[in-house]
């Protein structure tokens, strides 16, 4: 097994070190962190960023709230198929995608893969398809993935994972991979546990968005992304919950678990480099 990390998507929201902490200038930098997981079973894809046709049509696709409020920047050198075809895949060889929400930012490449199978909570689906209230309505965006042919859901529940509820087996994915419920963000908000050779990974999702929220006793968060994460969460308790569960996987060196959120860039490059 072999994993790649992507970055497919590039958003610069008004705001700088407010948003990402480290920006000198007015906006900040902020990406869309996915893996591309070779198998035996073909490449695994774990989200998808923005897709070709985000690219090309943005207000065809997306929310124009979001397109401006996110800054969303529309190259198609971010998207994760130019970034396969760079690693010498194909389309093709992409056999499944495992999502952890269907947001627009993680789900807008899925039909650049039409023969992949998508992975992901049932209670997503159902929140993505009544679309109830204003965020519902703009961050689930229906054209991303009306023509996606083969899906496959998923009910919470199963063997823990250190502590945390765990759906095993995934039909037609290694062992290795394991959806992990993390509700707060969305209805059906999962992460994505990877068991290599090194440890495990964990992507994170948009559990949480800054990296200091994990890796002291003492969490902090910018005040951009505090007031995002606010904006964005549909419940707010288990949200919480579940980031102080996270945290302290994350902080328990005996656990040899890693993780990673969505959008830090500099946890991005940590991983990437």
């Amino acid at each position: 097994m072999k994993i790649h990390h992507l970055n497919c998507g590039c958003m610069c929201p008004l705001g700088g070190a407010l948003f990402d902490g480290f920006s000198k200038g007015l906006t900040a930098n902020l990406v869309c962190h996915c893996l591309l997981v070779e198998t035996e079973q073909g490449l695994v894809l774990i989200d998808t960023g923005f897709g070709l046709r985000d690219i090309e049509s943005p207000y065809s696709r997306l929310s124009p709230f979001f397109i401006h409020f996110n800054n969303i920047q529309f190259e198609r050198k971010y998207t994760a198929i130019a970034q396969i075809e760079r690693l010498g895949f194909s389309a093709r060889d992409v056999r499944h995608i495992v999502l952890t929400h269907l947001d627009f930012d993680h789900a807008g490449g899925l039909e650049d893969f039409p023969e992949a199978t998508v992975h992901v909570m049932q209670t997503e689906m159902d929140a993505a398809r009544e679309r109830r209230g204003i965020i519902a309505s703009r961050r689930y965006r229906l054209k991303q993935w009306d023509e996606v042919k083969r899906w496959k859901f998923y009910w919470a529940g199963g063997e823990p994972w250190f502590g945390f509820e765990a759906v095993r087996d995934l039909e037609g994915l290694p062992p290795e991979i394991l959806l992990i419920p993390l509700v707060g963000h969305t209805r059906g908000h999962a992460g994505i546990a990877i068991d290599t050779p090194d440890g495990w990974l964990l992507h994170a999702g948009d559990a949480y968005f800054y990296r200091h929220e994990m890796d002291s006793s003492n969490p902090r968060c910018t005040p951009g992304l505090r007031a995002y994460q606010w904006m964005m969460e549909v419940d707010r308790k288990a949200r919480l919950l579940n980031q102080a569960r996270l945290r302290e996987l994350s902080l328990d060196s005996s656990k040899d678990v890693r993780l990673f959120c969505s959008h830090d860039e500099i946890e991005f490059k940590t991983f990437a480099n």
